[in-house]
């Protein structure tokens, strides 16, 4: 039989001997919006738990916080519905007040090439800021309960009326994306970003837990001292098809997202599998090797320990992030760079390298990617081919073994759980 596989912009085709045991692991099919901007209107008209803007008193300033392009949400089909309604809404509001900031966390800052990609051509003359949690002005809110400093782009800020446009996504460990994300880490400082990561370690901070996982609801807490008055989320099929949209308070779009992406993403699992194929799902979530640690987690949830995972991802942006990346490299192994996490606490760009290696200490990984083979191995990472790959691991099992196979063709999306009660 043969499998094709999203790979960067294209695909990968393998080959896999018939008398395998080969199960498929696809996300559910959900019924497809057929008019985004139509949807969209009617989500403005009537949002969850709160009022829509036309009930709204003016504003003497907006600002619409979107992510980067590692997020493959339909800006250039929302935001001028969005816009569009602003200022139907309040005709006096000009677009010198009105500002749109591009986020994307500790990501380096958009540049002009990266927001032309994701941006539409007419955004009415309003602003475009693009967020470094580095360098660009913050705005102090407080602490969460938690101990995070909420200090978010002051652009946002500083605006009278905020709003949020994101995608519900799973994530591996704040549970889904979503809510009040797209500000409260996409718009972030890089310290309050590094203080909520830091309670990944909690084993409530799971993919698909957003009820009592703590990174997420910290998060949720910040967005409230922030004050974000109204979210736009999209639900996306693997297709990058909208299955679902909501308009409406943080939380409750967060809620009514999370139900829609469970419904396409969370699949059960009966037993583990000896060997596990996964794509990333092709551009924009195997962009770079940052990006595509995700999928290599996810995948991770459905192999038996000691299992083997062949991990298919591009990554023509390469590793992605510099701080990971000159982190990693220092390391002769990952049971060394894990212990010394262990001893130094949470870092941003530490914790990458930690995520790879708590599955690469349980796991035999290869990577096939357009990263060359030295910048993979300093990241403690075997590139290998994949089909060339996918036979030796076959012909390693006796004629009368036959190794059970998943293929997991969105693992940085799928993710999977062994009953109703329990998510692995």
């Amino acid at each position: 039989m043969e499998i094709q596989l999203k790979f960067g912009k294209g695909t990968r085709t393998l080959r896999l001997p018939d008398r395998a045991e080969v199960v498929v692991m696809t996300p559910r099919d959900l019924p497809v919006i057929g008019d985004l901007p139509v949807a969209l209107h009617e989500a403005l008209d009537a949002p969850l738990d709160t009022l829509p803007l036309e009930q709204r008193p003016r504003p003497s300033s907006v600002a619409i916080a979107v992510p980067d392009e590692t997020r493959p949400a339909p800006l250039k089909r929302l935001l001028p519905v969005l816009l569009k309604r602003i200022f139907r809404a309040w005709p006096e509001l000009g677009p010198k007040n009105v500002s749109v900031v591009v986020g994307g966390g500790l990501h380096p800052a958009p540049d002009t090439a990266q927001m032309a990609r994701i941006l539409p051509e007419d955004l009415y003359g309003c602003s475009v800021v693009s967020h470094d949690a580095l360098t660009s002005p913050m705005t102090s809110f407080g602490t969460t309960s938690r101990g995070t400093p909420v200090e978010i782009n002051a652009a946002i800020g500083e605006a009278e009326l905020k709003i949020v446009v994101g995608m519900v996504d799973p994530h591996q460990f704040q549970g889904m994306t979503g809510g009040s994300k797209g500000i409260t880490i996409g718009c972030a400082s890089k310290t309050m970003i590094e203080r909520n990561h830091s309670l990944m370690a909690d084993p409530a901070a799971r993919v698909g837990n957003i009820a009592d996982n703590p990174t997420r609801l910290d998060l949720n807490e910040a967005g409230r001292m922030i004050g974000i008055d109204l979210a736009v989320n999209v639900c996306l099929n693997p297709a990058k098809q909208a299955v679902g949209l909501f308009v409406g308070e943080c939380e409750a779009t967060l809620r009514a997202g999370a139900a829609v992406t469970e419904q396409v993403y969370g699949l059960p699992l009966d037993r583990p599998f000896e060997i596990v194929i996964a794509s990333c799902g092709g551009e924009p979530k195997d962009i770079c090797l940052y990006q595509a640690q995700k999928g290599l987690n996810m995948a991770s949830q459905c192999a038996e320990e000691g299992g083997k995972i062949l991990l298919l991802a591009a990554c023509g942006q390469g590793v992605g992030d510099p701080h990971y990346e000159n982190y990693v490299r220092r390391f002769s192994c990952p049971v060394e760079q894990m212990r010394e996490f262990a001893d130094q606490g949470f870092r941003m760009g530490a914790h990458k390298a930690f995520l790879f290696s708590r599955t690469l200490t349980r796991f035999t990984v290869v990577v096939d990617s357009e990263m060359d083979a030295q910048t993979l191995a300093q990241c403690h990472l075997t590139k290998g081919d994949a089909q060339i790959t996918l036979d030796a691991w076959l012909a390693s099992y006796p004629d009368s073994e036959e190794p059970r196979i998943a293929v997991v063709p969105n693992a940085n999306t799928t993710y999977f759980y062994r009953s109703t009660t329990q998510q692995e």
